[in-house]
């Protein structure tokens, strides 16, 4: 690993404004299609690198305008969830998928323990664990914290249409994910739902119920269809509306 460029092997996370005055904490786990060279695309060919089974399209964008918006400190994954899947648990099925939607992913099959300590310990285990520390100093701190992880989502899975314009995904944190709703509702042409495309588990999903539930903060997923922001319109308008609904939300602010 030491001979290949230095670009090639970048930090497992961005860190934006860490010491931002929200009371948001903004999480985008699949905000990178990157994959260093060493591992040959997993074996795809170039076009499948950039769909949305290697990352969640337009989500670290929204997430990078939020940040600014809000004055929010923002956690951004730097390597493609086809190598390590940040928001599923270590050694769960979806972790290191051998299959992503319809699409094999050779280079995932058969792979032996060395390899799965190896991703998770350069790209899984550091990102959450600089989110880890982040919380831990708001929480001595006494800080108003509400955790929001942005993702986004195919209009089209296996065959069958999505039509929401966005989905609030949430566990315990009732109040943080209506909230939410209510804002984006404010806009009586959006088809926006609770618990849609997918819901939250702890089989399947890790930022909500580790750093959220289990720490008794507030947390919820917002997932956007990602042709929604395939512009940077769009980009503009999904930041700005989220912006809305979170300011409410925010006690820091009040």
């Amino acid at each position: 690993m030491d001979a290949e460029p230095e670009h090639d092997w970048p930090q497992a996370v961005d860190v934006l404004n860490e010491d931002g005055r929200s009371g948001i904490v903004l999480l985008c786990e699949h905000a990178s299609n990157h994959m260093p060279a060493r591992y040959h695309g997993l074996g795809l060919e170039a076009p499948h690198l950039q769909r949305h089974i290697a990352w969640d399209i337009g989500a670290a964008a929204v997430t990078r305008r939020l940040s600014a918006q809000l004055d929010a400190p923002a956690f951004l994954s730097n390597y493609s969830r086809l190598l390590i899947d940040l928001n599923r648990p270590l050694g769960s099925e979806g972790s290191i998928p051998v299959r992503s939607e319809d699409t094999d992913i050779p280079g995932n099959a058969g792979m032996d323990d060395a390899e799965r300590a190896r991703r998770a310990a350069v790209m899984f285990t550091p990102f959450h664990d600089e989110v880890a520390r982040h919380l831990d100093i708001r929480q001595a701190a006494g800080r108003s914290t509400k955790i929001v992880t942005i993702h986004s989502f195919t209009p089209v899975f296996l065959g069958e249409s999505r039509p929401w314009h966005a989905g609030v995904l949430f566990d315990r944190a009732t109040k943080l994910g209506e909230g939410i709703l209510d804002g984006l509702r404010l806009d009586p042409s959006l088809n926006v739902a609770p618990n849609v495309p997918y819901v939250i588990s702890g089989d399947a999903d890790y930022a909500v119920p580790i750093h959220g539930d289990q720490r008794g903060i507030e947390a919820a997923l917002v997932e956007i269809r990602q042709d929604l922001l395939a512009s940077e319109a769009g980009i503009d308008e999904w930041a700005g509306r989220m912006a809305a609904a979170l300011v409410g939300l925010d006690e820091a602010r009040t």
